[in-house]
């Protein structure tokens, strides 16, 4: 059975697609049933031009990328989510979306897990020092998703999900 994984931002514009992007990248290089999807409470409606480029360095086609509503994941016929990621800088005092809608397995809640990031759209020395802090971001990211697919997701539960991704965070 697929599981479904859905990473949230605000803007839905750099971070969470950097994180759909290299989770779906290394889901499909390991032979994982586990699909990414990202969508932010507010979004921009544009994915950030940096974060493209990040994922297209590292090899990953973004055709179809788009800054999307997390309304998208909350009807009946979504996706039954496993696991929702939010990957907003609260320690930069960055307000990070609750998600309340989506569904599991069975009806009930997704697990849920908040692994921050700072947004590399901030960083200063103009765009090299953009692009420089979207790759470091990217590597971040792609890390702690390669972890994540070390986990049997598709025969773990929620309590024991939720915090098999608190400990990866911790890490």
């Amino acid at each position: 059975m697929t599981a479904h994984v859905l990473i949230l931002c605000t803007h839905n514009s750099a971070r969470s697609v950097l994180s759909e992007g290299m989770l779906n990248h290394w889901a499909r290089r390991l032979g994982k049933d586990v699909v990414a999807h990202s969508a932010g409470s507010a979004p921009s409606g544009r994915v950030n031009p940096f974060a493209l480029e990040a994922l297209r360095n590292a090899g990953i086609d973004v055709s179809g990328y788009r800054s999307k509503s997390w309304d998208e994941f909350t009807s009946p016929s979504s996706p039954a989510l496993a696991l929702v990621i939010t990957v907003c800088d609260s320690a930069a005092a960055e307000s990070c979306p609750v998600f309340f809608g989506g569904h599991g397995e069975a009806g009930g809640q997704p697990a849920k897990v908040h692994w921050g990031y700072p947004d590399p759209s901030n960083a200063a020395s103009g765009d090299e020092g953009k692009r420089r802090a979207f790759e470091l971001t990217r590597q971040a990211i792609g890390y702690r998703m390669l972890q994540l697919l070390q986990l049997p997701l598709g025969s773990m539960n929620r309590a024991q999900l939720q915090h098999a991704a608190a400990e990866i965070a911790a890490r």
